[in-house]
């Protein structure tokens, strides 16, 4: 595994983001809380808030969210917010936070991560206990191509045909590479059962030259010229190739579901006292302003009505699948993911 990398810190005040490195401390919100309401807030004055999360947000988060919600609080209350935020593969994220790191609202790649950070006793509450079960966007597995498709990539078979080089993260660290190799053994196990799922992922890992820390990192390689086929979410897919104009998206027929959670962590929420402003933020991501600036870059809603207004503009692939058609977490991470499990072995055997 790689060594680790200091976490991207940024602060961001009402007149936009810039870089810092320092500690973190975040808040939270559930849906079913109502943010100003709850005691503790005040009229007036600077409230902090601190934000984790995957690597591939941080221009969306610090761009546009983070500004459009200091925009509405201020007028709400009269508080100048101020964010600061931490934003790293998502598995690396997840443990850090697990580990300590202060993050007071987590808005990770996968359920999975989540979930560690509840293991570990920070998460105190059931966070998925809202009518969005604790998600705020979506996305799907897909496949960004050079222009014109040169290596004619249709199906997840043809990332397993010799001479096409393939960029993947390390499931290790990225959170978005567990929803990569899933989505892949997925396809694999509704094409002929898990002899066929291990074939495919075999031959396709087979064509990976470097597990990148990241998703970020593995769209990075893809756009510096190294690669065919660059495996990912669709929303970066989208959004790196401004909306396919300097390189192409690949849909398989078969592929994954991608549903990206937020939660509290409560014993950080709790030291911090920002309680009120933090579920105010959690309930503003599934707003409609906040779900169409998820889906002007490339995420798909969870917001019913901006999901409906958008509808059109994404392709939902016949063979749809999603993570609990293959047992949930658990089951994926026992089959795939622990140590000696599958992945394991087919990196053992491509050595």
């Amino acid at each position: 595994m790689s060594k680790r990398r200091k976490p991207v810190w940024a602060w961001g005040a009402a007149a936009g983001v810039t870089a810092l490195a320092t500690s973190v401390a975040v808040a939270w919100a559930a849906w079913s809380h109502g943010g100003a309401a709850r005691a503790g807030t005040q009229s007036g004055g600077t409230v902090t808030l601190t934000f984790g999360s995957y690597s591939t947000t941080k221009d969306v988060y610090e761009k546009s969210i983070f500004p459009a919600f200091q925009k509405y609080w201020k007028a709400k209350t009269g508080q100048t917010v101020v964010f600061k935020a931490s934003f790293d593969a998502s598995g690396a994220e997840s443990r850090a936070i697990a580990s300590g790191l202060p993050v007071d609202v987590a808005a990770l790649s996968l359920a999975d991560d989540i979930n560690r950070i509840q293991k570990a006793g920070y998460i105190t509450h059931n966070w998925q206990a809202d009518p969005f079960h604790g998600m705020v966007t979506d996305s799907i597995v897909a496949i960004g191509v050079r222009k014109g498709n040169p290596k004619h990539i249709r199906t997840w078979a043809d990332l397993a045909k010799p001479g096409v080089v393939v960029d993947l993260p390390n499931p290790q660290t990225s959170g978005g590479a567990k929803w990569d190799i899933t989505a892949i053994y997925g396809a694999g196990l509704k094409q002929g059962g898990s002899a066929q799922a291990k074939r495919l992922l075999a031959g396709i890992v087979h064509n990976v030259k470097v597990l990148d820390k990241s998703g970020e990192a593995s769209m990075t390689t893809f756009l510096s010229g190294v690669g065919d086929a660059v495996v990912g979410y669709e929303d970066d897919i989208l959004r790196e190739s401004g909306h396919l104009k300097t390189f192409d998206e690949v849909i398989p027929r078969d592929t994954l579901l991608i549903e990206n959670p937020v939660a509290v962590v409560d014993k950080n929420v709790q030291a911090h006292g920002n309680r009120a402003v933090a579920e105010a933020f959690v309930q503003f991501l599934r707003s409609p302003q906040a779900q169409r600036i998820f889906a002007a870059n490339g995420f798909r809603p969870v917001n019913p009505v901006v999901a409906a207004e958008v509808k059109g503009k994404y392709k939902t692939p016949a063979g749809l699948f999603n993570i609990k058609s293959l047992g949930g977490w658990d089951q994926v991470n026992h089959t795939l993911y622990e140590q000696g499990a599958l992945f394991d072995q087919i990196l053992a055997g491509s050595r």
